[in-house]
């Protein structure tokens, strides 16, 4: 079977090699010691939910033991959130530290939670370097030059890492790709809200729920893209190998929510929606425990890829823009990166 040539460079040059046999045998004692850096995101709901003490199942292997709050001054959500972290863990009686470093030697494993992707790379360097496997939550990065830059060094290290939206694990998005009534997925129209940030890529920010259960239905393989925009809303527009179509609406200006509509070639089908963040928490469980990230390091630089030509598209008007276009470029920035 020919391979797309997207495909093709991603696992010539960024594919990631099988993960040592320590690595993806040892089973750490129970329950996994997390800490997490940045405390103005998903912090607050995440350890309440793992540290629960009648959290079921995979939830009860792991408990938050510390916290680095991080935080990004010039954007005030961060900061107003970090307080509010920063309250909670001191309320929960869960340690603070003052350093990366200082977090890595109470932990087994890394959280990187901060909203602001910017840092991200900068976070993850030092976690990749302890040997310390680590969840980076969206946007992996603040440019699609450092998520190549942060899954060469989980290369270089030989330590696994993922990251994901929520969206994606939502039970009726995970089942339709194996759902029988749909037959061969022909198109995914996907929907969420897209609040912009003046620091990231347009779809970076928030945008990306609405992309990643778009992936989670339609799959690796986008061509091209397309961007129609407006101040209250984006639609973009890729087209997938064979013909496929995908969108994603972005909504900023009208009633927000999340969903998809997916043409088969048997039915019609709705998916979509939020199913909370047990989901994905259970699934950062299962990595912790096994090494084995739930999402290929090719889907997400691929939809991160979309992303930034979806930017592209809009400096152009809304011209189509080959998505290896930006790869290509997004690979040499990363190649001359210190």
């Amino acid at each position: 079977m020919r391979l797309h040539p997207l495909l093709v460079g991603l696992v010539w040059t960024l594919a990631l090699p099988a993960w040592p046999v320590s690595l993806q045998a040892a089973e750490p004692t129970l329950p996994i010691k997390a800490g997490i850096i940045g405390l103005d995101a998903h912090a607050r709901p995440w350890t309440k939910i793992i540290n629960d003490p009648n959290a079921p199942g995979e939830l009860a292997d792991m408990v938050v033991v510390a916290g680095y709050p991080g935080g990004s001054p010039d954007i005030p959500r961060s900061m107003e959130l970090r307080e509010q972290g920063v309250a909670l863990f001191r309320e929960m009686n869960i340690e603070l530290v003052d350093s990366i470093d200082a977090l890595l030697a109470k932990v087994d494993v890394v959280m990187i939670l901060s909203i602001d992707g910017r840092p991200h790379l900068e976070q993850a360097e030092p976690v990749f370097a302890a040997g310390k496997r680590v969840y980076i939550d969206k946007p992996i990065a603040g440019s699609l030059a450092d998520a190549i830059r942060i899954f060469e060094l989980s290369k270089k290290h030989n330590v696994p890492c993922f990251s994901s939206s929520a969206l994606r694990f939502a039970p009726e998005t995970l089942g339709m790709k194996t759902n029988p009534a749909i037959g061969e997925i022909r198109g995914c129209d996907q929907y969420s809200p897209c609040s912009l940030e003046e620091h990231h890529p347009d779809f970076f920010w928030y945008g990306i729920h609405g992309v990643e259960p778009l992936y989670t239905v339609m799959g690796l393989g986008c061509q091209t893209v397309t961007r129609v925009h407006t101040e209250g809303q984006d639609v973009i527009v890729g087209v997938w190998e064979g013909g496929r179509i995908g969108s994603v609406r972005g909504i900023r200006d009208s009633h927000r929510g999340y969903g998809s509509t997916v043409f088969g070639t048997k039915a019609i089908l709705p998916a979509g929606g939020f199913g909370g963040y047990e989901p994905l928490i259970v699934e950062i469980v299962k990595f912790f425990k096994t090494g084995k990230p739930p999402i290929t390091a090719e889907e997400t630089l691929e939809i991160f890829a979309f992303m930034e030509a979806a930017d592209e598209s809009k400096r152009q008007g809304g011209r189509p823009v080959s998505i290896e276009t930006v790869m290509q470029k997004a690979r040499e920035a990363a190649a001359a990166s210190p």
